[in-house]
């Protein structure tokens, strides 16, 4: 994307990097670990999730080091969000609502074990995804996409004046 689009940002999915942290703690541990990951993504501003952010890194850094550095590593791309809508939030945290348009077309790929030709393959996802556009919610906020992609810059979701 970021070929085409030059000032794209990443956002890194909060459910799949929950899972990555706590799969490298104890199991007994890892209750009290996810409370901490929510608290980090769930915080008002980007200054709480920093704040929340080290906490974790300050609790578990001794004793879980993989997992500290797992989470880390993606630091800033973790808490990219904070730049876009507070609408906006539940759907940039998670890659869940692009999985879930990918669902359709992956289990009619594994029923007709495989995709044929490249058109066929093409026509066969095409279809697949318009028909699965018909069930799809609006975007929270889609009111503000206008202001996003104009790019009016966003602080803690909410939209900044400039001086």
């Amino acid at each position: 994307m970021r070929k085409v689009w030059l000032t794209t940002r990443e956002q890194r999915c909060w459910v799949h990097k929950t899972a990555n942290v706590l799969n490298k703690m104890l199991k007994h541990i890892q209750p009290q670990a996810k409370d901490k990951l929510h608290q980090i993504w769930m915080a008002a501003t980007r200054k709480e999730a920093e704040k929340a952010f080290d906490l974790f890194v300050e609790t578990y850094e001794a004793k879980h080091e993989d997992a500290v550095e797992c989470l880390k590593k993606d630091r800033d791309v973790l808490l990219t969000f904070y730049d876009f809508p507070a609408q906006h939030w539940t759907h940039v945290r998670t890659t869940n609502p692009i999985e879930s348009t990918f669902a359709t077309v992956r289990l009619r790929h594994n029923k007709t074990k495989g995709n044929g030709t490249r058109k066929a393959c093409l026509a066969m996802v095409f279809k697949l995804a318009a028909a699965a556009q018909k069930r799809w919610r609006k975007l929270k906020g889609h009111t503000l996409l206008t202001d996003v992609i104009t790019g009016v810059t966003f602080i803690d979701g909410e939209k900044h004046k400039a001086a």
